[in-house]
């Protein structure tokens, strides 16, 4: 288990300049846009407009903070992404533009390269004494609010735990969090 502090988030230009991403972990390490295998990162949109092509990508986003945004995805009809919106998986590739529904949001944005891994994304909610499971591979939880330990791992708003594994396992959980839960495998 590693734990990705907030402070600690790399900051980057998007790929088509548009604006800036904070990006939380990417596999391999010190991979640039055009040779991850996955990565994880938040951004804050402050306009509509295109989002950057990932050729050979999938991607799901989530909104953060804000009311939300609009997505045209080529091939698909209109998707209305909000706070209460389950995560939204799409391909990178499919050209793909955003319209705000009421001003600034950030987004959480997590990709693989679709001939070698998967992903999943779910948004859990805790309050008080749990457990959390984790897949084989590689699973991130991010804390979007509160606090929360996971065994011996303390993560407050903006951190997020990295943790692998070749079998599923479970682990005590306990806090008072929003958390986002993000589940990589090799294909």
């Amino acid at each position: 288990m590693m734990i990705l502090r907030r402070d600690r988030h790399r900051r980057m230009p998007w790929k088509n300049g548009g604006g800036e991403t904070v990006e939380i972990a990417v596999s391999p390490d010190g991979a640039g846009l055009a040779d991850f295998d996955w990565r994880v990162s938040m951004a804050t949109v402050a306009m509509d407009g295109p989002f950057s092509v990932f050729p050979g990508i999938d991607r799901t986003l989530s909104i953060l903070d804000g009311e939300g945004m609009t997505l045209f995805i080529e091939g698909r009809g209109p998707e209305r992404l909000t706070q209460a919106s389950d995560p939204l998986p799409f391909a990178a590739d499919a050209p793909t533009s955003a319209t705000l529904i009421d001003g600034t949001i950030t987004d959480l944005n997590v990709m693989t390269r679709r001939a070698r891994f998967t992903h999943s994304v779910r948004r859990v909610s805790v309050d008080g004494n749990s457990e959390v499971a984790f897949e084989g591979g590689t699973s991130l939880v991010l804390c979007h609010r509160g606090d929360v330990e996971i065994d011996d791992a303390v993560l407050a708003a903006g951190d997020c735990l990295l943790v692998s594994n070749d079998v599923a396992t479970r682990r005590s959980i306990s806090g008072k969090a929003e958390l986002f839960c993000i589940a990589i495998e090799a294909i």
